[in-house]
């Protein structure tokens, strides 16, 4: 919201040397955001100036240019620039005449640009300054002609300042406004607020005598006919209609009117306009103004019918929704309620009779139809705000009088319409000990009941209830954010100054941290930061083409989710798989020129249930807390979402360097981080040769806890992989986290150091090569019993030495005792009988 000061100054003592930053900071004190301060980029010496002649002359390129004498200081008087009184200027506009008043920047001025004056031959002359434009000026985007200040009804003496004439030297500040505070998208309250930070004296222009209003209530129909209100209220609770007749349209917008609307970011669209505008920013209520004569009776509030169409002011025809609230005559609708008028009923340079309309609107109703049809304006801006439902009646009659005064208009004081509604401030309850004990400041009860009482609350004694003492706080007409105690409290808070509340760092409760589950998917994220693997966290989004290669095993279609409104349209669906992010992010790192990557990723996929719908056609209405009921189909609505944790290889582990050849990725090194992430997680890992359709046969292994199986590991097929775009070897794996977490138990606890000795022997079997290396593994530690601490397979050999169709497969076995030092028969005894465990089962025997 910018706020130029001369207009602020109307409604509070605001300083004559205050700074646009001093009023900043005064409005930052009561919780507004500074955003910037607005200028004209205007430097003399710029005055007024009297053409006294021209000549004009025909140029070789087609141009006809006017040699100006104007005079730009009385006579026997230096100008401002020292030069002579008299300037010969030169002028490509012809829209002026000898005696006409004119805006002169003369040589050392600086124009918006920046732009500097100086004295310069052109056209065969030394133009001493220039004749300037509005637009020149600042003042609006007319160009095509001299800003003749007849046409602004100003005739000021020659030499004048034309600065500070045209109010070109006011400034603006910008503040934010956030959404609950409304009634701050006005000088008006603007000034109410610099008030209650400076306690400098406010007039409110809202509070005008009803007598002073005239306000006809007949003859001309006003009615709201809203057979679908939102959430029990009608679209229009209020609706004034004033007339104005014989305005001409066509007379100028004042000057000081053009700067302030320039200032506030508005920009001047004649006379009629302006003044909608003008009184819209200075008291916070949207004003419309039709054209009087362009009605068809009188005017009904309504909502849409199906497919009923309106043609807005900005030339589109739009197709209207039946939650649309809409203004209509006899002939149909005639604007957008609240959002923009219709192109219809608009007005022009041939309007001479006006029908002004100031209105109360939902706020619901108004927000979404400007959403609906990607419509903001100034106007939905206040009313999805709020607007003072007391304030129609004055703004309406402001506009009157302002068209009376400046566009020669005559106020119907006969003729008009009103659409009346009782305004009633519901009274909130306030513990008297519960703004202390919400902001952790120990206010007296005075200086609560003064910080309410001047934000314009009315406070009464409610007497001693359950809770203690109470207040009744009724909030005034402007503030429809002021709903509850809290809101109440704040406002004390702001009021009182924010740095009176105290910094204190909050104490964590005794007994609470991180869930067993959090403190696993903590443990296995650093793991693998710190083996080495980079997380690169990825939106939850993907193809359906690409969920069923890597969502499932077989690569088959299974049921994925749909977004209603996806971030991105080629990818629509919740992923069922981490694996085709980490691809992306894989993609978009090579084609960067990063070739030997190391990623990881932990995050949720959403594996819908078949035979379930999910999601919600029923979305509940704004600004209504939905029921359990509600809230427990909407819970039902969301597909179970497993957390998963996945990581990606490819190129080289380490890099080539002086003595050492690259180490490149290989299956085996993704072997590792599953032991790494099953070490973190608590549980051991085992590992059997599967399929996956988007991966090698024969370098594909399923992953399976205490028999249950948690992920897979293996390389990506080539032609996958260059379906990604990605060179050379890709080697993924993906477990379910939240299972291997579900199947550590409880706690994680790290296994107490041995002070006895440990026994090492190796054993190599020869075994049929179908035999997976995972199945004799499990044999050995089943027949080597308690003894046996670990077990590593170190070799797979098939060559010379080993029968054709067989395979040698080593291990490295580990045995050590809780309470003695093993003695090598020992450790032999449980070798071999993990041996006899494999022989029995498989066929092995050991190699010689």
């Amino acid at each position: 919201m910018r706020i130029p000061l001369s207009w602020l100054r109307e409604f509070v003592d605001v300083p004559k040397d205050a700074t646009p930053e001093d009023v900043l900071a005064a409005l930052v004190s009561v919780g507004f955001e500074e955003e910037d301060v607005f200028r004209f980029e205007l430097q003399g010496p710029i005055v007024v100036g009297e053409v006294l002649e021209f000549v004009e002359e025909p140029q070789s390129n087609g141009k006809t240019i006017r040699w100006c004498q104007v005079r730009v200081a009385p006579d026997a008087q230096a100008a401002a620039d020292g030069g002579d009184a008299v300037h010969g200027i030169v002028c490509g506009a012809r829209n002026f005449f000898v005696g006409d008043k004119v805006v002169v920047t003369l040589p050392g001025s600086v124009l918006p640009g920046p732009f500097p004056i100086a004295a310069r031959k052109t056209y065969g002359h030394v133009s001493d300054g220039m004749i300037a434009s509005a637009k020149e000026l600042g003042l609006g985007d007319e160009h095509s002609g001299i800003l003749r200040l007849v046409e602004l009804g100003i005739d000021a003496p020659v030499g004048t300042d034309a600065i500070a004439l045209l109010g070109l030297d006011d400034v603006a500040v910008d503040i934010n406004v956030t959404p609950d505070r409304g009634y701050a998208l006005s000088i008006r309250g603007v000034a109410r607020e610099y008030s209650h930070a400076t306690g400098a004296a406010f007039r409110d222009p809202g509070l005008r005598p009803w007598g002073d209003l005239q306000q006809p209530t007949e003859g001309f129909a006003v009615a709201v006919d809203d057979a679908a209100p939102i959430r029990g209220r009608a679209g229009a609770s209020e609706f004034v209609a004033r007339i104005v007749r014989d305005v001409d349209p066509t007379k100028p917008t004042p000057a000081w009117m053009v700067a302030r609307l320039t200032l506030a970011g508005i920009r001047s669209l004649g006379i009629l306009i302006d003044i909608t505008n003008y009184v819209m920013v200075e008291l916070g209520q949207p004003i419309h103004g039709y054209d009087l004569d362009k009605l068809t009776g009188g005017i009904t509030v309504r909502r849409a019918s199906a497919g009923e169409k309106l043609e807005t002011l900005d030339g589109k025809v739009r197709a209207l929704d039946p939650e649309d609230l809409l203004i209509t005559d006899d002939s149909g609708p005639i604007g957008l309620a609240g959002v923009m008028g219709g192109g219809t009923t608009e007005m022009s340079d041939a309007t001479r009779n006006v029908l002004i309309e100031a209105a109360t609107f939902d706020t619901v109703s108004i927000a979404r139809t400007a959403r609906r049809h990607k419509l903001p304006s100034e106007a939905s801006r206040r009313f999805e705000r709020g607007v003072d439902p007391l304030i129609p009646f004055v703004a309406a009659r402001r506009v009157a009088d302002l068209m009376v005064e400046y566009a020669g208009g005559t106020l119907d004081v006969e003729v008009g319409g009103a659409l009346f509604a009782t305004v009633e401030q519901r009274a909130i309850s306030l513990p008297k000990a519960f703004v202390p004990a919400l902001i952790g400041v120990d206010y007296t009860e005075a200086e609560i009941v003064a910080a309410l009482e001047m934000v314009g609350t009315e406070v009464s004694d409610a007497g001693d209830q359950a809770d203690g003492p109470h207040w009744w706080v009724t909030p005034p007409s402007w503030r429809p954010d002021l709903t509850d105690k809290w809101t109440l409290a704040e406002e004390v808070a702001r009021i009182e100054g924010y740095d009176r509340i105290p910094s204190v760092l909050p104490l964590p409760p005794s007994g609470r941290g991180l869930t067993a589950a959090q403190e696993g998917r903590r443990r296995v994220a650093n793991a693998l930061a710190a083996a080495g693997y980079v997380e690169t966290p990825s939106f939850a989004f993907t193809t359906e083409e690409l969920n069923d290669l890597h969502g499932s095993a077989s690569g088959e279609h299974l049921p994925s989710v749909k977004l209603a409104n996806p971030l991105d349209g080629q990818a629509p669906f919740l992923r069922r798989s981490l694996v085709p992010n980490l691809l992306q992010v894989a993609h978009r790192n090579v084609s960067r020129g990063l070739t030997d990557l190391s990623l990881f990723e932990t995050g949720a996929v959403f594996v819908p249930e078949p035979g379930i719908v999910y999601g919600t056609s029923h979305v509940p209405p704004l600004a209504v807390r939905p029921d359990a009921a509600t809230l427990a189909e909407l819970d039902a609505s969301i597909p179970p979402q497993h957390r998963h944790v996945a990581v990606l290889l490819t190129g080289s582990l380490v890099a080539k360097q002086p003595g050492l050849a690259p180490v490149v990725a290989e299956l085996a090194d993704a072997v590792d981080a599953v032991r790494t992430i099953a070490a973190a997680a608590g549980v051991s890992v085992e590992i059997a040769q599967g399929q996956r359709a988007a991966l090698h046969p024969g370098r594909t292994g399923v992953l399976s806890v205490a028999g249950t199986e948690v992920g897979y590991v293996g390389e990506l097929l080539p032609a996958v992989a260059e379906a990604s775009d990605l060179p050379g070897r890709v080697i993924v794996a993906e477990l379910d986290l939240d299972l291997m977490l579900s199947l550590a138990g409880e706690k994680v606890v790290a296994a107490s150091l041995s002070g006895f000795p440990a026994a090492t022997q190796d054993v190599s079997l020869v075994l049929g090569a179908d035999v997976p290396a995972g199945d004799v593994r499990a044999a050995l530690v089943e027949g080597a019993g308690e003894l046996l601490e670990s077990l590593r397979l170190v070799d797979d050999y098939r060559g010379p030495g080993v029968p054709e169709g067989a395979k040698s497969l080593t291990f490295a076995l580990r045995f050590r005792a809780a309470d003695r030092t093993l003695t090598a028969a020992e450790a032999t005894e449980a070798k071999l009988a993990g041996v006899a465990a494999a022989a029995g089962r498989f066929g092995a025997t050991l190699r010689e």
